[in-house]
């Protein structure tokens, strides 16, 4: 199976002060999972979204969008 990419990664600061690129719905699951500081109802829906996206039943651009919309919740800096 072959990794799903966004067209454009997302640079994620995160709260221990490294940076990491996060390259598709597989790579924000795993972010979500292991460096998320603040689970609130944006996480919720990008967990859900990056599922979705992998499974085939969301874009990858939705799912992109509303893990942006996680990282803002959790004030964490997406560019």
């Amino acid at each position: 199976m072959h990794q799903i990419i966004w067209n454009q990664p997302i640079e994620l600061d995160l709260v221990t002060g490294d940076v990491r690129t996060v390259k598709g719905p597989s790579d924000a699951l795993a972010c979500l999972a292991d460096h998320w500081p603040r689970r609130g109802p944006s996480y919720v829906a990008a967990r859900s979204a990056c599922r979705a996206a992998i499974d085939g039943r969301r874009t990858v651009e939705e799912a992109r969008s509303l893990f942006i919309s996680a990282a803002r919740e959790a004030e964490l800096k997406a560019h």
